[in-house]
C-alpha cells in the first residue's frame, strides 16, 4: 500500500464510532446526548453500564491495532503501517461519521502504540495506571502518558516513524485535553471515584 492508500485505510477504520455502535445495541442514549458529549468509553461510562463502557474501551482500541496489523499483513513498509496508526488515531478523534466530532484518543492512541511494541504500550499504560493511582485524574495521566510515549518509542525503539507518529498523537491528545487542562490548573476537574461535576469531561 502507499502512503495515501494506508492514510486512507487507517481514518476508514478509525472513523468506526465505537461507542455509538455499542450504546445503540445495548438501548442506551446515545453518549453525545449526555455528561460532557464525548463519544468515548468513559462518557459511556456515564450510562452506568460497566459492559458497554469496557466494549467501547475495547474497540476504540483495537481500531488503532487493527489497522497497523492488516497493514502489515498485505506488505506495507514500516512508514506506511505508522502512516496507518496515525491515521486511525485521527480518525477516531475526527471521524466523518460524527461530523469530524469524535473522542479524544487515548484508547486508540494506546492501540497504535501496541501496534508498534508491546512493551511500548504496556510502559506507556503503566505510566497512565501509576498517574491515576498517585492522583486519581484521569486527565493528567493521559497528558502525562501522552508526553512520556514520544521519549519511550524512541528509546525503545529507535525509528523515526514511530517517534513522528507518537509526538503527532502527543500533540492532538494535549490539544484535545485543552478543557480539562484549565480545570486542572484551576483545581475543578474531577476526579476517579470523587464527585461528579457537570462541566468535567472524560478523557478518552
Amino acid at each position: 500500500m502507499n502512503l495515501l492508500v494506508s492514510a486512507a485505510f487507517g481514518y476508514l477504520l478509525g472513523s468506526v464510532p465505537f461507542a455509538v455502535i455499542v450504546s445503540r445495541a445495548y438501548r442506551l442514549a446515545d453518549p453525545r446526548s449526555f455528561g460532557s458529549g464525548n463519544p468515548g468509553a468513559t462518557n459511556v461510562l456515564r450510562s452506568g453500564h460497566k459492559a458497554a463502557a469496557l466494549l467501547t474501551l475495547i474497540g476504540d482500541a483495537a481500531k488503532g491495532w487493527l489497522a497497523m496489523v492488516i497493514a502489515a499483513a498485505v506488505g506495507a513498509g514500516e512508514t506506511a503501517i505508522a502512516v496507518t496508526g496515525l491515521a486511525a488515531f485521527l480518525g477516531h478523534v475526527f471521524p466523518f461519521t460524527l461530523r469530524f466530532r469524535g473522542g479524544k484518543g487515548v484508547a486508540t492512541a494506546l492501540g497504535v502504540l501496541l501496534g508498534f511494541s508491546g512493551a511500548l504500550a504496556g510502559i506507556t499504560a503503566g505510566i497512565w495506571l501509576t498517574v491515576v493511582a498517585i492522583t486519581r485524574y484521569s486527565s493528567l495521566a493521559a497528558l502525562v502518558a501522552a508526553t512520556a510515549a514520544p521519549v519511550l518509542s524512541w528509546w525503545l525503539l529507535g525509528k523515526p516513524e514511530v517517534t513522528l507518529a507518537a509526538t503527532l498523537m502527543c500533540a492532538v491528545l494535549i490539544y484535545r485535553h485543552k478543557s480539562n487542562i484549565r480545570k486542572l490548573l484551576a483545581g475543578t476537574e474531577s476526579r476517579i471515584g470523587g464527585e461528579k461535576r457537570r462541566s468535567a469531561e472524560p478523557p478518552l
